[in-house]
């Protein structure tokens, strides 16, 4: 089911917890079945990597921000750490990632056709 979602999916947000290092561990695999299955050069498809919690205090957290900044430009993909208890960058994660959209080649806005309004694509979130 995961790989049909990543054949069909045309953005990704990878998301892992400042708190646990091996939640970005589990996204290792995750992200080389999006390189297989959407080809070696996906630099036109809009991916963030995404450090959730970073409203904890320091101590508990196990992921840096640099290292997460680093996992994502060795993946070449954006980054950047949200809160969802506290909604800390939640919004400027979907702009990003709108505007990653934007530079795409296909684009999932209306299209019209026919005096009609119809979507190129669906979405689906995972």
């Amino acid at each position: 089911m995961q790989r049909l979602s990543i054949s069909k999916g045309h953005a990704f947000i990878l998301v892992y917890s400042v708190c646990s290092r091996q939640s970005l561990e589990e996204l290792r695999p995750i992200w080389a079945v999006i390189r297989e299955l959407k080809g070696q050069d996906i630099s036109q498809i809009p991916i963030m990597l995404v450090g959730n919690k970073c409203d904890e205090s320091p101590s508990v957290r196990e992921v840096s921000m640099s290292e997460g900044a680093a996992e994502a430009a060795n993946w070449g993909c954006g980054f950047l750490e949200t809160s969802a208890k506290t909604n800390h960058n939640v919004d400027a994660l979907f702009r990003d990632l709108l505007t990653l959209e934007k530079n795409r080649s296909v684009s999932l806005q209306p299209v019209q056709s026919n005096n009609a309004i119809r979507l190129k694509e669906k979405c689906a979130v995972m």
